[in-house]
């Protein structure tokens, strides 16, 4: 830590050695209607290539040489401001942007739509606006975040009623995804037919699919990073929507006025009031609540209370209920040492429990993952050419893998509490953005990560140190039994583990129109989801790396060409990818993994690899927006053996899974198709559609069957050989805005969308029986939607 201060007073006075001269412009840029601030604004000396743009809390910092200039101060969906200076000192200059009302809502996938983003060196990051999540036709009309990015290239999820979603062909559980810092566990409701995130109360959306800053650790695959509005320091307002399933209500408005504000959003499905008259007894809802509320008491500092709390029920009848949820809460404090040091302190509580009622057999079971993480983060704009983050991150788990207790007198389950786990994870970074030349920049760091398994009430050792044991007669992996079990507490150490995670992007661009970018990266993964779906479902167990479970590394390459034309009506970006990673775990044939004490016992550790080429093609102004959107990809994975093993005497290769080589991961889409256009006819008629093409996902169909004891039993050939049929469907949506809303302060819209236009049954598995009359065996396709028309209707005042 004294190195570390060091270096900060060092950095500090670097300024008044290099640049006598040179004098420092900064502010904040917030929108003049709410006083939100305004990420990704654009601020540029007119006439010079001098510029920069605010960070996510609407800081900018610029240096400029001694003399009369006139900045230009823009953003999407805002008027440009010019405002014409005398720099002969370091100044302040807060800045209001007035919305565009006269603009019709943008259309923004990716940062890099204004010119400073083009000469950037970060890549492989998209971003998506809340009016454009909304203006997206989804299933049932609920706007929704997750099935808004799978439109994007290198995304894609399970298919319909699939949580999570998958990028360049990772798992879902290789994506960190965060609201306002916070880690989220799970980000679906209703098992994938929702996101956890509301669309009213989400500010800024951006997707890291490579290239990933330093300040960004513990996921292989993607950062999905989401922050909520701040509430607004002028005026009370509230909107909100009235849909079939579900209805939302987002209120904000000042508290101090000027200085602080609040906000509180709310959404609650009501299916489950209806279901019961039409004799159904099946159950599923949800609800979830946003809070914040933002303090600022003078120009340097920034307070934020930040919260979010969902809740899933699914109900059987009353005889089996599955819950989860996730209650995450943070307190930030932005401070400005300088006008160009700036940093960010969180305080962040997460926590994702799910769980089991079971009446018919007398027990509830609960498990779930909790952690504290404290965030410190900073960044020096030495210059307009070099801009220096760094901080550090720690993250206290704490791992419930399952508790059981008896739910009636009657029971005849016994009270258990499976060993709970705990971990402790830190990191260091440090990244630079520079500019080398007016051609080439860079963006390049290093993050240190350091992981710590801690003892627990007791843990199992094994022979040779091999939980898992081949049976070379049957050709079988069994589990082990344990040589001992060892008991511990929280005061010793299990394991450490300790990686270096370098990052390094370059964008050379040869004009204002053209550029060609290239990144590199290493990422750390110390915590593995433990599901042996195609997807996560809420009783899939978290677990941390350990004596027998390897930190996953992965390491990706991407390069890219991009281009604005049409005088910047149009935008090209392609990308090629290439990831390896290790230790990624793979599931013995027959395992199971519900209320598992020794999860080591029916996993081998293995590799994957994923590459690809996307493409991405839009059009970002005019009455018709959207984008094409195209990937041509593959992701495999391979768990060969471990060696040999004896039989009578002689050695016997272990196969591994699939004889040890490459399978499809149950993730791989080769071709995946996204068209999305918004036309909007006029202020009153907004026309909207989407349409998506994906191969059908690897599956596991019977090849024979063989008869025993007068029973038809059915077996398999190698993992994923087979494959699903192709996916595709089309959306349509007409949202109407009446003409009497312009004179007055209440705001209505109506929209109607209609979900699979043209009713294809997608087939979201297909299973195999007999046919009970004809006796020959039959193929069952099983679909979640065919076409779903609704109606929701939105408000604001």
């Amino acid at each position: 830590m004294r190195r570390f201060c060091l270096l900060l007073l060092f950095i500090s006075g670097l300024p008044a050695l290099l640049a006598q001269e040179n004098f420092t412009i900064s502010g904040e840029i917030t929108e003049s209607n709410g006083q939100e601030s305004v990420i990704g604004a654009s601020v540029l000396a007119q006439g010079t290539r001098l510029g920069t743009a605010s960070n996510v809390y609407g800081f900018y910092s610029l240096t400029l040489p001694r003399g009369r200039y006139t900045l230009v101060f823009s953003a999407l969906g805002f008027k440009s401001v010019s405002r014409e200076i005398d720099l002969e000192n370091n100044m302040r200059l807060d800045m209001q942007l007035e919305e565009d009302t006269e603009l019709l809502d943008e259309v923004v996938v990716s940062e890099d739509a204004e010119q400073l983003e083009i000469n950037r060196p970060q890549m492989s990051v998209n971003a998506l606006r809340s009016a454009t999540i909304k203006n997206i036709p989804v299933v049932l009309g609920e706007s929704d975040v997750l099935r808004s990015i799978v439109l994007l290239p290198g995304v894609s999820n399970g298919g319909e009623g699939a949580s999570g979603f998958n990028v360049r062909g990772g798992a879902a559980d290789q994506n960190l995804i965060l609201l306002d810092e916070a880690i989220i566990f799970n980000s679906s409701h209703l098992f994938g037919f929702f996101s956890v995130f509301n669309p009213d109360a989400i500010k800024d959306l951006k997707l890291f699919k490579g290239g990933i800053p330093a300040r960004y650790g513990g996921r292989v695959s993607s950062v999905l990073d989401i922050y909520q509005k701040e509430g607004n320091k002028n005026d009370f307002k509230i909107n909100g929507g009235i849909g079939v399933v579900a209805s939302r209500l987002l209120v904000e408005g000042p508290i101090s006025k000027g200085k602080s504000s609040f906000l509180l959003g709310g959404r609650s499905s009501y299916a489950q009031l209806f279901l019961p008259l039409l004799d159904i007894n099946n159950v599923a809802s949800f609800y979830d609540l946003n809070t914040k509320i933002s303090y600022k008491p003078n120009q340097n500092n920034s307070f934020y209370f930040s919260g979010y709390f969902g809740r899933d029920r699914f109900t059987v009848e009353d005889s089996f209920i599955n819950y989860y949820g996730n209650a995450v809460f943070n307190f930030r404090w932005n401070h400005l040492f300088s006008d160009k040091l700036f940093s960010n302190l969180s305080l962040i509580y997460s926590d994702y429990d799910y769980g089991l009622e079971l009446d018919f057999v007398g027990f509830e079971w609960d498990s779930g993952i909790e952690n504290m993480n404290l965030k410190y983060d900073l960044k020096y704009y030495l210059s307009n050419n070099f801009q220096f983050n760094f901080g550090l991150n720690n993250i206290y788990y704490t791992f419930n893998p399952g508790r059981i207790t008896p739910n009636r007198e009657d029971s005849g389950i016994v009270d258990a509490q499976l060993v709970k786990k705990y971990a402790n994870e830190f990191a260091v970074y440090a990244d630079i953005e520079q500019e080398i030349t007016k051609n080439l920049s860079l963006q390049y760091g290093l993050r240190w990560s350091h992981f710590t398994r801690f003892g627990q009430e007791e843990y199992a050792v094994y022979d040779n140190d091999h939980p898992v044991l081949f049976d070379p007669e049957l050709g079988i992996y069994t589990e082990a039994e344990a040589a001992a079990i060892i008991a511990s507490d929280r005061s010793e150490t299990l394991r450490t583990f300790m990686n270096f995670e370098p990052r390094i992007s370059a964008t050379f661009h040869w004009n204002e129109q053209n550029a060609i970018k290239a990144s590199y990266m290493h990422v750390a993964q110390y915590l593995h989801l433990l599901s042996n779906t195609n997807s996560p479902t809420p009783l899939d167990v978290w677990t941390p790396s350990g004596p027998y479970i390897e930190p996953q590394l992965s390491d990706q390459f991407a390069v890219g060409y991009f281009r604005e034309f049409g005088n910047r009506t149009y935008s090209l970006e392609t990308e090629a990818f290439y990831k390896t990673i290790n230790n990624r775990i793979d599931y013995i044939d027959g395992a199971n993994l519900i209320a598992k004490e020794y999860i080591e016992r029916v996993i081998l550790n293995g590799e994957a690899r994923a590459y690809g080429l996307e493409l991405l093609l839009r059009k970002n102004t005019g009455n018709f927006k959207g984008w094409l959107s195209y990937t041509l990809s593959r992701s495999e994975q391979r768990t060969p053996g471990r060696g040999t093993t004896l039989l009578n005497g002689s050695p016997v290769e272990e196969p591994g899974i699939n004889n040890g080589e490459w399978y499809f991961t149950p993730w791989d889409k080769t071709h995946d198709l996204s068209l999305y256009g918004g036309y909007q006819l006029n202020r009153k008629w907004n026309f909207n559609a989407n349409f998506l093409y994906q191969t059908g996902q690897p599956t596991n169909y019977p090849v024979g069957q063989f008869e025993f004891q007068g029973l038809s039993v059915p077996y398999y050939g190698l993992r994923n050989e087979a494959r699903l049929p192709d996916y595709h469907r089309l959306d349509l949506s007409v949202t109407l805005n009446p003409d009497k809303n312009l004179t007055r302060k209440w705001q209505g819209e109506w929209v109607f969308s209609i979900y699979n236009v043209y009713n294809r049954r997608n087939a979201a598995s297909i299973n195999f029986r007999r046919n009970s009359d004809s006796g020959t065996n039959e193929a069952v396709r099983t679909a979640i939607f065919g076409i779903v028309p609704s109606v929701t209707y939105n408000f604001n005042f």
